[in-house]
């Protein structure tokens, strides 16, 4: 119970998905009713961190109908505030206070009015960025999740997107990264944003490089791999294997039309992945979106 409820709770302001209306206010109603049944004794079951997470849910619909009776004055003078402590955590987020810059988003997004939706997924996916330099994938999950679910449309936020294929990567969670870095790189080729939009119809190499490393972890075309030679077996030990130095099997499209010195630039980039220190380097310095 405590697992469903922790991974449902950040889908609770889900507008829509697909046919279904209205799905986080089902998702919402389910959580918090069946947690508030005495005879069940359900909250007993659940660690205090769910318990704050539902606590928050609450609150957030409890916010909502008081600000439908809310004049519109206070409203714009609660955005305005949110905005100030906003900027108050960039300014934290530059200065290497990440720590402060997350506990300034926090507080944005106590004060930001519940439907101001735009506003509150940059908010989330800021402090989801802080999280990921925390070293905390599971929070930055959660935020990205609030984030995009937010979103209109559902799911297209690009920078949330990259951010929760960071978090899963850390984790070791290689199909779910490779989907979130896939989707990323779509919302790139539409994007306008001077930050996100491809350059050449190029796709950026931060990006490049995780799909290929979540390709190889999750095994995917192993068998078109075989084929063509990329991926060799061991019929006496009935294993595949990639040699040492052979990345031909995931060799993206943009790579196959390069030269050869550009190629040996490429392959030193992928040096990067090779052990823990590196890649824990590689996170604390992301490409960092302006929010």
């Amino acid at each position: 119970m405590d697992k469903a409820a922790l991974a449902l709770v950040d889908l609770a302001e889900l507008s829509s998905l697909g046919d279904h209306k209205k799905l986080g206010d089902s998702i919402a109603n389910v959580l918090l009713q069946d947690c508030a049944l005495p005879q069940v004794s359900i909250r007993t079951m659940l660690t205090s961190h769910t318990k704050e997470l539902l606590d928050e849910l609450t609150s957030i619909r409890q916010r909502l109908k008081w600000e439908k009776n809310m004049p519109k004055e206070d409203l714009h003078i609660k955005q305005a505030a949110s905005l100030v402590v906003k900027l108050e955590g960039n300014s934290l987020f530059s200065s290497g206070d990440i720590a402060g810059a997350a506990s300034k988003y926090s507080e944005a997004l106590a004060l930001c009015p519940v439907k101001s939706k735009k506003e509150r997924v940059v908010l989330y996916s800021n402090r989801a960025q802080c999280y990921l330099l925390l070293q905390d994938p599971l929070a930055a999950i959660s935020d990205t999740t609030r984030a995009l679910s937010l979103h209109n449309p559902v799911n297209r936020h690009a920078k949330s997107l990259w951010r929760r294929a960071q978090a899963y990567d850390m984790l070791g969670l290689a199909k779910e990264s490779l989907l979130d870095a896939i989707l990323f790189i779509n919302e790139c080729s539409q994007s306008t944003d001077p930050d996100l939009c491809l350059k050449q119809n190029k796709v950026p190499d931060y990006a490049e490089r995780l799909v290929k490393k979540q390709m190889h972890a999750a095994w995917l075309f192993k068998e078109a791999a075989l084929k063509h030679g990329g991926v060799h077996y061991d019929g006496k030990r009935g294993e595949a294997y990639v040699r040492e130095g052979d990345d031909s099997e995931w060799e993206t499209a943009s790579e196959s039309e390069m030269g050869n010195e550009e190629k040996e630039e490429t392959n030193d980039d992928d040096s990067e992945w090779q052990n823990e220190d590196d890649r824990k380097i590689k996170y604390e310095k992301p490409p960092v979106f302006k929010g």
